[in-house]
């Protein structure tokens, strides 16, 4: 993501929020599997650079909602065909036929591991 000077996993948030309504921090680390540390790092940096607000949520002062600022949605719109490019190129080593399957596998051990990251290492 040179051209939007993104790590993979800076695109894999800006997409998250994108795609969620004010999420918290907890529902990012949920959807994107990234640990608690490490995304709130990355929300950081994100936030530093202008991609993304970050306030407190009504509901509990503690907690914070994050929302793409116009900033961040040109970076992710920017960055989205590097980022299918990439996708096609790891997909287009399997064949055709078996792609549906092989992302619906790869789906069923993201849900089954959830963000339980023990279950990575038992």
């Amino acid at each position: 993501m040179r051209g939007a000077e993104l790590t993979p996993r800076q695109y894999v948030v800006l997409r998250a929020v994108a795609e969620s309504d004010d999420p918290s921090q907890t529902t990012l680390v949920e959807k994107t599997g990234i640990d608690r540390s490490t995304l709130a790092d990355i929300v950081r940096r994100l936030v530093e650079r202008g991609l993304l607000q970050r306030r407190r949520t009504r509901r509990d002062a503690r907690m914070y909602a994050v929302r793409l600022t116009e900033a961040g949605e040109a970076v992710l719109k920017s960055a989205g065909p590097a980022a299918d490019t990439t996708d096609e190129r790891l997909l287009s080593v399997v064949p055709q036929r078996d792609r549906e399957a092989f992302v619906a596998a790869l789906s069923h051990i993201v849900d089954a591991l959830g963000t339980d990251q023990t279950k990575l290492t038992s």
